[in-house]
């Protein structure tokens, strides 16, 4: 009898380290999405990394684990999306992305920035211009990559009105390939804007992903397995619109609270290539 108490002990505690070596997979260890789309604008390929939600902690994925897989990508420009601390959050917390942003640079790669509803503190903004990197909160630049006119915008939205129109704010120029920067998606306002590019962030992929079924809740319907019954959830990957199409990253950090599922965090590395090769 002893002997089997002893034994069922044993199956439940590997059962119980197989769990935490699912749940440390699933939250802490960081992969590379790569993705591709192709345009007519585009003569030559332009790679850009999207780094976003790290929601830093002491304890989290490391500057040096994003740093390397950006070296590993050489891209051309680095998207920032924002949320990349906690609200609230102390100094010591608030200069981690500010920090990777630096060695990013250091690194010789050009950083854009805009801020989600939690990196709003004027000091972190402020020191991430000191690094170089470039804030994008309803800002527009055009810039030349491999041959290419890239024309870049972001703006800073956590609340979009009835009235709300981009185009009030931008204009698209035709002979670029355009990207809009947005930290939190808005699908219909953003097809009506035309750019031809929209990278967004903000729902962390839906944190849980259940295979077969998709994300397990939606975060704005508060519906269970919503893909279940046809509904769309703008939760992580492409989604196309007329003239272009809109990607979401589901970043990197786990806040809340730490429980991802089927969704590791990620750092996308996206190639824009001509229609032509």
């Amino acid at each position: 009898m002893a002997t089997s108490k002893r034994k069922k002990k044993r199956r439940l505690f590997k059962f119980i380290v197989f769990l935490i070596i699912v749940w440390w997979y699933n939250n802490y260890t960081l992969k590379t999405n790569h993705v591709e789309i192709t345009s007519g604008k585009i003569k030559n390929p332009v790679r850009i990394a999207i780094i976003s939600d790290t929601h830093s902690t002491k304890h989290g994925i490391s500057n040096n684990a994003i740093l390397r897989r950006v070296r590993k990508a050489n891209p051309d420009m680095v998207l920032i999306l924002g949320d990349m601390y906690t609200c609230d959050s102390p100094a010591d917390i608030m200069r981690i992305p500010v920090d990777l942003t630096s060695d990013i640079i250091s690194a010789g790669y050009p950083v854009y920035f805009v801020t989600g509803e939690h990196d709003t503190d004027q000091s972190y903004i402020d020191a991430m211009v000191n690094t170089g990197a470039k804030p994008m909160n309803y800002a527009t630049e055009i810039t030349e990559i491999n041959g290419n006119k890239i024309q870049l915008f972001g703006i800073d939205n956590v609340y979009y009105s009835p009235t709300f129109n981009l185009r009030n704010e931008f204009t698209v120029n035709p002979d670029c390939f355009s990207i809009l920067m947005a930290h939190i998606p808005n699908y219909e306002k953003f097809a009506d804007f035309d750019t031809d590019l929209t990278v967004c962030a903000d729902t962390h992929g839906g944190m849980v992903q259940l295979p077969f079924v998709g994300v397990m809740i939606d975060s704005d319907s508060m519906q269970l397995f919503p893909e279940m019954y046809g509904e769309t959830v703008y939760d992580k990957g492409f989604f196309d619109y007329p003239g272009g199409t809109m990607f979401i990253t589901s970043g990197i950090g786990v806040s809340p609270l730490p429980v991802r599922f089927n969704n590791r965090p990620e750092i996308v590395i996206m190639d824009i290539k001509s229609e032509v090769n």
